[in-house]
């Protein structure tokens, strides 16, 4: 024996209107999937921060920039990683410093 439910149609046009907007949102959110983030070698790395490798790879030694192993002798670093390293730890010149309000 199966239930019947009676839904007037206006209700019935609401609910289909929800259940429409669920299912867009769906798809934006599996269409819009992040992009993978890049992994730079040290050369690339020093290149993008505008540093020395050697000074790429103390950072890494001392614990200020995390990278990730890409075989036994080469370290690599996520583009994400090189911008928040940028960001904490890369000091700017006085002239060159952006202006801030006193």
């Amino acid at each position: 024996m199966q239930t019947v439910v009676l839904i007037p149609e206006p209700e019935w046009r609401q609910i289909l209107g929800r259940l429409e907007k669920l299912e867009s949102a769906e798809q934006q959110r599996t269409t819009s999937a992040p992009e993978p983030d890049a992994v730079l070698c040290v050369r690339e790395a020093a290149a993008f921060l505008g540093m020395k490798p050697e000074n790429i790879r103390k950072a890494r030694r001392q614990g200020r920039l995390k990278g990730v192993r890409i075989n036994e002798k080469e370290w690599g670093f996520y583009r994400s990683e090189l911008k928040r390293y940028q960001n904490r730890y890369v000091r700017y010149l006085d002239a060159a410093a952006p202006s801030q309000a006193a």
